[in-house]
């Protein structure tokens, strides 16, 4: 429960920064929450000291000249940043399972620090280009999904989803998950305008809810990947910014997973 209860202050006071800060200040904000990030992803890949803050303040930068690039309230018409969510998307989607499935092991710093700008940089990207109203749903649908497994692999949990990396996952807990995240695509789905004029037909429902699924499976794929890293790095937490709760990375770690999958689908969309 407590852990439910984080999860909604944590949205509740995400939603109000997101709605009423001036975007320019929110990107300032998205900025502070990579360097942090960027620390923490330092530790896990056991870089010394010196090199964390190094590699934190270059994360920061980097992410300061992509949203600079990209600050045309177009995006979804410049090619390189299509090119760079689909790089994400495929790390995200193929590349990350395919890694956990044959182990994710110490003693490749260099290799884990460079992952890391494929991990950080596109999904902070993203959550400043996205309309706020559109990044508020898809991380309801990334607390629902991992809030339906918990709840439903506590109670009905018997197969472990990936015992090496997070043995208190199971398969029935992803399944909970999903049905909960295709309920919440349903019910915005028939109640939200502009998606109610949009889903119009058996085939466009059908792409939705298929859409939807596909970012609850990848929320739990980023959950998972930082799973390993702390298990590679011999680490309970990510860090310990938030007493009792881990670190920034512990906190966003599906979301960084979904985002720029779902900037993906804006973008194809857009540009259909």
């Amino acid at each position: 429960m407590q852990r439910v209860l984080t999860a909604i202050a944590l949205l509740a006071g995400f939603l109000a920064v997101l709605l009423w800060l001036p975007r320019t200040l929110f990107a300032l904000l998205a900025a502070g929450v990579v360097g942090l990030a960027g620390l923490e992803w330092g530790r896990l890949c056991a870089l010394p000291k010196t090199a964390r803050y190094v590699y934190a303040v270059a994360l920061v930068c980097g992410f300061g000249v992509l949203t600079w690039l990209a600050q045309s309230a177009e995006w979804t018409g410049q090619r390189w940043i299509g090119v760079l969510f689909a790089a994400a998307s495929l790390f995200w989607i193929v590349a990350a399972p395919a890694w956990m499935a044959c182990g994710v092991r110490a003693g490749a710093p260099q290799v884990l620090a460079g992952v890391g700008l494929l991990v950080l940089l596109p999904g902070a990207l993203a959550l400043v280009l996205l309309p706020p109203g559109l990044v508020l749903g898809v991380l309801a649908l990334v607390w629902i999904a991992d809030s339906a497994a918990y709840f439903v692999g506590r109670r009905f949990g018997r197969r472990k989803l990936a015992p090496t990396i997070s043995p208190g996952k199971t398969w029935e807990g992803a399944l909970g998950g999903l049905l909960g995240v295709l309920v919440y695509a349903i019910i915005c789905g028939s109640t939200i305008p502009a998606l109610e004029s949009r889903l119009e037909g058996g085939a466009a429902w059908l792409l939705y809810l298929s859409g939807g699924g596909l970012l609850c499976v990848v929320s739990i794929i980023g959950d998972l990947f930082e799973s390993a890293m702390k298990r590679q790095a011999s680490v309970k937490d990510s860090g310990t910014l938030l007493p009792g709760h881990g670190g920034v990375l512990d906190r966003i770690d599906s979301a960084l997973a979904v985002l720029p999958v779902l900037a993906l689908l804006v973008f194809v969309d857009a540009s259909a």
